[in-house]
């Protein structure tokens, strides 16, 4: 695992954050819970594609497929 993606997913959830602080002040709680899922869903792409290379590698050290 690349340290990249450690500060791409922190860099998500800070601008995350702030968008859902910025929005809940301006009272426009709706458009805050929409940012926040989705981040939440672009972080969990990122970790599915690492998690598929993950086991790709594992397949091909053992010699499964």
């Amino acid at each position: 695992m690349e340290i990249d993606l450690i500060f791409r997913i922190a860099g998500i959830g800070i601008i995350v954050s702030v968008l859902n602080l910025v929005l809940k002040r301006a009272e426009r709680d709706e458009q805050a819970m929409l940012t926040t899922l989705a981040g939440l869903i672009v972080v969990l792409m990122m970790i599915v594609n690492e998690i598929s290379d993950l086991f790709e590698t594992v397949k091909s050290v053992f010699g499964i497929w």
